[in-house]
């Protein structure tokens, strides 16, 4: 396969990792030392400690989709390689879900005290949106699986 062809999609990923990037270090420290209402700091912090550490993963996904986009320039597309990082993938998308699930008492909480329902709704689409992600790298992975499976024992059939 050509070195390019996945060119646009590495594109895309650099271009999903910058504004995250950028949030982390000028909106969320910002939002920290100028809360809304200063009544509402010590809500407002546990919600600003998940949102920073649900960044790890999330750059990690984007690290194994990288690296995945990298073995189909490869033509490693259908390798154990491959499998690894849409697992990887998965796990990432459940931790960010489940970091989400942890926090949206908090969300709750802040949305009761500055009567806002649209707090929880925020909260609510990052664990609906990671666990999308999760289920279809899940299936990606089977399906990959599988077809490694089958290249495998068609190699082995004279």
């Amino acid at each position: 396969m050509k070195q390019g062809s996945t060119l646009f999609l590495k594109i895309a990923v650099f271009i999903i990792g910058t504004p995250v990037l950028a949030l982390c270090i000028f909106g969320l420290p910002w939002l920290a030392n100028n809360p809304v209402n200063p009544d509402y700091a010590h809500i407002l912090y546990p919600i600003l400690i998940i949102m920073y550490v649900s960044v790890i993963p999330f750059f990690v996904a984007l690290y194994q989709a990288f690296k995945l986009l990298s073995y189909i320039d490869k033509n490693k597309a259908f390798s154990e390689l491959s499998v690894k990082a849409l697992k990887n993938i998965k796990y990432c998308a459940i931790t960010i879900s489940g970091l989400y699930v942890v926090g949206m008492p908090f969300f709750y909480i802040l949305a009761e005290l500055d009567d806002a329902p649209g707090v929880i709704l925020i909260g609510m689409l990052f664990i609906f949106a990671s666990m999308v992600i999760a289920v279809f790298a899940a299936v990606l992975q089977r399906l990959l699986q599988e077809a490694i499976d089958i290249k495998s024992e068609n190699d082995l059939t004279v």
